[in-house]
């Protein structure tokens, strides 16, 4: 485990080390925030809540979405379908490390990165530039990092199956970025899954992507009641436990695939 963690800690300093980017950053996600506080403002006009969200739990879920987005997101995804199309992951594979596990550890210090110069900064500001109702129930925020570090795994378990598809597909740019729509979307990043119709909701609780951000974001409003919250950190659960499953599948042909094209 301790070359796991070696491997968090280097990509850590390496974020550090172009930290820059990332303070340029909190300014773009504030605008971001700005422009869909005004936005649902506009919206909700003098309605007291929209679909059981007030308007003060509202602008607090789009703020933490997007702020909760900055440690859960990150390019493992095309980082994958790099090496595999350089020919770098035949030389990852014979060093003594699971490649995927690597990459995970990898994800996770770009998000402990982004979490403690940029998550927090940002909140920070927003919540002086904007109305912003923060918890200040300890429980709550224990249950909002329980949640995102799932909205963490879930969200890389997809990028290292999007990554794998370069094994077969050669280039995948195409599917990378409609992946990142799709999660933009169906996760209730961009609109809470509450808003969609309910055939569209009726579909999306079969999918994954509502424990990335629809979850954590609904847990921080307390939007959720007891019996939601419980049903909702479960499904998180679940999802991690059930993408296993493929993610080992299409690894094990991937490797083959490998073999193939070296032979």
């Amino acid at each position: 485990m301790a070359k796991y963690i070696e491997m968090m800690r280097i990509r850590f300093l390496m974020m550090l080390a172009y930290r820059t980017n990332y303070y340029s950053g909190i300014l773009i996600y504030a605008i971001n925030i700005g422009a869909y506080y005004f936005l649902w403002q506009a919206i909700y006009g003098g309605k007291e809540n929209i679909q059981g969200l007030s308007v003060s739990q509202m602008t607090t879920y789009v703020a933490v979405a997007w702020m909760a987005r900055a440690f859960y997101f990150n390019n493992i995804d095309r980082e994958i379908a790099t090496e595999i199309k350089e020919g770098k992951v035949a030389v990852e594979l014979i060093r003594p490390y699971s490649y995927l596990g690597m990459k995970t550890m990898q994800g996770f210090g770009e998000g402990v990165f982004r979490l403690l110069f940029f998550s927090i900064p940002g909140m920070v500001l927003v919540t002086f530039i904007f109305s912003l109702s923060l918890s200040t129930n300890l429980l709550t925020w224990c249950l909002f990092v329980f949640s995102l570090f799932f909205s963490f795994l879930i969200n890389t378990q997809i990028n290292l199956l999007t990554g794998m598809t370069t094994f077969f597909l050669f280039n995948n740019d195409g599917l990378i970025r409609a992946k990142r729509v799709v999660i933009d979307l169906f996760s209730g990043l961009l609109l809470p899954i509450s808003f969609f119709p309910m055939w569209a909701q009726s579909v999306m609780q079969y999918l994954p992507f509502q424990g990335i951000s629809y979850i954590p974001s609904m847990i921080f409003t307390n939007s959720f009641s007891s019996e939601e919250l419980i049903f909702a950190l479960m499904l998180q659960v679940g999802w991690v436990l059930v993408l296993v499953f493929p993610i080992g599948v299409l690894w094990n042909r991937a490797k083959k695939q490998l073999i193939i094209q070296g032979g």
